[in-house]
């Protein structure tokens, strides 16, 4: 032990804050990791639950569809919770449960975490609050944006699966509402949750096109507006609704398609914008780790702080530039 103690010591005084700050990262990290798995585990479990409780009585399924819409952070007819409509939006199309009681308290955890480094480095109390303020609404936003991208995209996956189950269920002569909860039996979360939610909404009252359109308005994801499209046309002027409906089935998997070849092409720009990003950043990381003295004097010059920041801008607008030329609407 004592002659460990030197060698510590010596990481420390030769790391600077740096070998601190890494230490925090990875502590947070393990922390992150066990959190969403957690988390995971009990969302799989609560939709489990959801989808076998769908056969459950109608105080119970009333119970239950009031407490699903307030986890989402919605109201009654899937009105907003919360007074921003796109944050409040936001939330519900990530599909988080954390309703709106634990908003405020995951807000403040996240701008805690941001703060303390920043207090821990800079030892100016003001600026870890305003960096904690700003830092943790970002963070908590782009979240938010991850996971909604996330549930897009696994809606895009199944949406061709789910309608043609609703295709099937039409052609063997059962009624929408009951093909909407064979949907919501036979598919996982999250499309089978949103189904189900649109049955529930037709049990206690609201016609199909406002179910659908309130679907449309909790998903914010382009092809289920066609859905809502085609069932409020054909709510409104009559038509076959099955073969509406495996016409744009075929459509959605032909997207599919051409939006998978579309992302396989395009690979090789956003991989390096990703790579000549973190190279400048992780050179510029490992350089004061192994050789803090290697820049020397440098700091102290006025032009320095213009460099780096000219040069982070500059980063940025690369960065845009090859996120606008990879990036194709379909």
């Amino acid at each position: 032990m004592i002659g460990v103690m030197p060698d510590i010591t010596k990481l420390f005084s030769f790391g600077g804050g740096t070998v601190l700050v890494l230490l925090f990262c990875a502590h947070f990290l393990v922390l992150e990791t066990v959190f969403l798995a957690y988390a995971r585990r009990s969302a799989s479990r609560s939709h489990l639950r959801r989808r076998l409780a769908i056969g459950k009585s109608n105080d119970e399924q009333q119970q239950l569809l009031s407490s699903m819409r307030h986890k989402r952070s919605l109201l009654a007819n899937d009105q907003h919770f919360l007074p921003l409509a796109w944050l409040n939006r936001l939330i519900v199309q990530s599909g988080v449960e954390w309703g709106a009681a634990w908003f405020p308290a995951v807000y403040m955890g996240i701008s805690a975490l941001v703060s303390l480094p920043v207090m821990f480095l800079s030892g100016h109390l003001p600026i870890a609050v305003i960096a904690g303020i700003l830092g943790g609404a970002g963070l908590l936003v782009f979240f938010l944006s991850t996971m909604r991208n996330r549930r897009h995209r696994k809606l895009r996956a199944l949406l061709p699966e789910a309608i043609d189950i609703l295709v099937r269920s039409l052609k063997a002569g059962h009624p929408v509402a009951s093909a909407i909860r064979l949907v919501a039996r036979d598919l996982p979360d999250p499309i089978g949750t949103e189904f189900a939610l649109v049955a529930d909404e037709m049990t206690y009252g609201l016609d199909l096109e406002t179910a659908m359109d309130n679907l449309g308005s909790r998903v914010g994801q382009k092809d289920f507006a066609l859905i809502v499209t085609a069932t409020r046309i054909q709510t409104s002027t009559g038509g076959n609704l099955a073969e509406i409906l495996s016409s744009m089935s075929r459509v959605l998997r032909e997207s599919s398609k051409l939006r998978m070849k579309v992302k396989a092409l395009s690979a090789e720009g956003r991989w390096s914008a990703i790579i000549l990003t973190i190279l400048p950043f992780a050179l510029f990381g490992i350089l004061m780790l192994i050789a803090p003295s290697y820049y020397g004097d440098i700091w102290n010059e006025p032009m320095v702080p213009i460099v780096l920041a000219a040069s982070v801008v500059w980063i940025l607008v690369g960065n845009i530039i090859m996120f606008r030329m990879v990036s194709f609407e379909i």
